[in-house]
């Protein structure tokens, strides 16, 4: 069953001091690319909970926030008096530079600048952060089932749509007894036109005329085609999710599609072939999608 790369997870962690609330979400990318916001006081489990995701996500642009909310009954907060002198040494230096009036409001700005409180009811001790891995997981797999969730939509649209090209490689059966006909009446005329007697070795024009519809034979890729067909139907029903592998395979169809259009020199054919790159570009447009 394919997964989209996109979903969303959110899980509630409760403590008896605070509740944690975990939101995951997830992009398009190529690659692992993580993101969080979260808590100083959370900074140090941030390597732990990368390597935890990416274990669990594989690929995409994740995003972690972490949103924390304690009961004021149970907090305790603490002034960082280094960093607010800090903080208060440079503003009264560039007051006095710009010669800017005093400001009434001066402290409680200061208190308001990072990591000048902080609240012991934040920081996590090993089982806490035990509580919190297990509200990530929670959040983790819910986003995951939103990620099969929609890759369900992208896995029916895609049988649609090979369903489609398929249709369309077979309807070229009935015009290519017809295009070899028009071909050999063609090369026959012309070729009328060219000699004054209209007189000409039948057995060398045979052999030239096989020769050049040989160039022309499209069967070859027909049968890849179809094969390629069937094997993104097979991939596409395997177990876990082979994003890179159907484009890969997207690109062969494409290519044999390619190569009958450029062999068809039939409008009937032509017009086939611009249908099935159509399915095939909305396909590939999706697959970007797939994890």
């Amino acid at each position: 069953m394919i997964k989209s790369m996109t979903g969303f997870g959110k899980a509630l962690v409760a403590f008896p001091n605070k509740n944690i609330t975990v939101e995951i979400k997830a992009l398009n990318s190529k690659y692992f690319d993580f993101t969080a916001r979260i808590s100083s006081s959370y900074k140090e489990y941030e390597p732990a909970i990368r390597s935890l995701l990416n274990e669990l996500l594989e690929r995409g642009k994740v995003e972690l926030i972490l949103n924390s909310e304690s009961s004021a009954a149970e907090v305790s907060f603490k002034i960082n008096e280094a960093v607010a002198e800090a903080y208060l040494s440079q503003i009264y230096g560039l007051k006095d530079r710009l010669k800017l009036p005093d400001d009434p409001n001066l402290l409680s700005t200061i208190l308001k600048m990072p990591d000048v409180m902080s609240s012991a009811a934040e920081e996590l001790g090993e089982a806490e952060w035990a509580l919190l891995e297990n509200g990530i997981k929670e959040a983790a797999a819910k986003l995951n089932d939103f990620r099969l969730d929609e890759g369900r939509v992208l896995q029916n649209d895609f049988v649609q749509r090979i369903a489609l090209i398929r249709q369309y490689a077979e309807d070229l059966v009935a015009f290519e007894e017809p295009r070899i006909a028009l071909l050999k009446a063609r090369f026959k005329k012309n070729l009328e036109s060219l000699t004054e007697d209209a007189s000409y070795d039948t057995n060398r024009f045979e052999q030239e005329l096989i020769y050049y519809i040989e160039k022309l034979d499209i069967t070859e890729e027909k049968v890849r085609l179809t094969r390629h067909l069937d094997y993104f139907t097979e991939t596409l029903g395997e177990k876990g999710s082979n994003g890179k592998k159907l484009s890969f395979i997207a690109q062969e169809i494409g290519r044999e599609v390619n190569t009958i259009g450029s062999k068809a020199n039939d409008a009937d054919i032509q017009k086939r072939v611009v249908m099935m790159k159509d399915e095939l570009e909305k396909i590939k447009e999706q697959l970007s999608n797939i994890l």
